[in-house]
């Protein structure tokens, strides 16, 4: 047997964990970090047996793929592992829902697992409530094991669910000394071959990309993904414009697949709010760098990947053109993001930097559905 935990919920319910659960807590925690961040959430999963033995590790590889209970599941099924009586300790409550993967919850009765621990309530509408579905079908529920923990690791899918608005993701190619265009106004290629391809990948994924008219008027861009043959990606994202002027007829942007939406706004929390009602979750924005100080001067990117080429130019077009910051003492404040291969990865000659916004406040314990009956056997 293993050693139980208790933990002191805010509504004074007594949950107890193991320490096996505890454990796998953690492995799940460091899971979740292997995935993307987007439309959906960083989760992972640890099924482990009745002694409290590691069976089985999943995580979600990103909007499509399957959950990390899912695939938890789907691996322990094709090493022949029965997960009968085993307890499944997931990141966050099981989703109970069809998206274009199907409810975690079915996935988790089926497997026959008995008892599910997760950290904090899924506050996604459409996929929340699987807990109660758990509970319905006989599996003994527990939350609240680690939540500050997970609710951190997603803080700001979070309050992007929250505004109901889409996640954003922020992107600058640029020079060392933070240029993203000569003084000619050539920008092809600040970036190595390999930045290209990682940020393909990444528009490969994505809802929608969205620059400002200046960028479309001056750079004509496509805007499309491409593999690395150059042929279009099999999933293109929505191609979104933002600004007061016209874009012209002959812009490639347009296309001709009608994935092109011009947004007539230069406020960002507009566009957002625009983009959002369309049915757009997760949303890169890639410059100038007029529409990348707009963003980040009003707080909304949730991302940000700077492809930092070893390059100087000395003159020419700064990434930003400023924050309204005077002082030190107001600027902002960013983190290393060790998720979706780690914070600092070399892409040929070029870095890779991936951060997000520093914590700002100390999170307060979540709430929890539990309440005292559900503790005491509940439904």
């Amino acid at each position: 047997m293993t050693a139980r935990v208790e933990l002191q919920p805010a509504d004074g319910v007594v949950t107890a964990f193991t320490s096996g659960e505890t454990q796998a807590m953690g492995l799940a925690l460091q899971a979740a970090l292997k995935g993307p961040r987007g439309a959906n959430p960083l989760v992972g999963a640890v099924v482990i047996d009745s002694g409290g033995r590691h069976v089985v590790t999943g995580y979600h590889r990103g909007a499509g793929t399957a959950h990390a209970e899912a695939d938890a599941i789907t691996q322990a099924a094709d090493a022949g592992l029965d997960l009968s009586g085993c307890t499944m300790v997931v990141t966050l409550e099981p989703c109970n829902h069809v998206g274009r993967t199907g409810p975690c919850t079915e996935a988790i009765i089926g497997a026959g697992i008995t008892d599910v621990v997760y950290a904090v309530d899924d506050p996604h509408d459409p996929a929340a409530g699987g807990a109660a579905t758990l509970r319905a079908a006989g599996v003994h529920v527990r939350s609240g094991l680690a939540a500050e923990e997970s609710l951190d690791l997603n803080r700001q899918w979070f309050e992007a669910v929250a505004a109901k608005r889409p996640f954003v993701t922020l992107h600058i190619a640029q020079t060392l000394d933070a240029r993203i265009a000569a003084e000619d106004g050539t920008s092809q290629w600040i970036s190595s071959p390999e930045s290209l391809a990682d940020n393909h990948g990444i528009r490969g994924r994505i809802d929608a990309i969205l620059v400002g008219t200046q960028t479309v008027l001056v750079d004509n861009p496509r805007l499309t993904a491409r593999d690395s043959s150059g042929q279009p990606a099999p999933k293109q994202p929505v191609r979104a414009v933002m600004g007061l002027r016209d874009v012209p007829a002959d812009a490639a942007i347009l296309g001709d697949d009608g994935l092109a939406v011009h947004l007539p706004t230069r406020d960002p929390r507009e566009a957002l709010t625009l983009l959002y009602e369309s049915g757009i979750r997760h949303v890169m924005v890639e410059g100038g760098s007029r529409i990348l100080s707009a963003f980040l001067s009003a707080g909304l990117v949730d991302e940000l990947i700077v492809y930092l080429a070893p390059t100087l130019l000395g003159s020419g077009t700064p990434a930003l053109n400023g924050l309204g910051i005077t002082s030190l003492l107001d600027a902002q404040q960013w983190e290393w993001d060790a998720s979706d291969g780690g914070a600092v990865r070399t892409l040929g000659r070029d870095l890779r930097l991936h951060l997000r916004p520093q914590r700002r406040v100390a999170l307060d314990h979540p709430p929890t559905r539990d309440t005292a009956e559900q503790a005491q056997g509940g439904y």
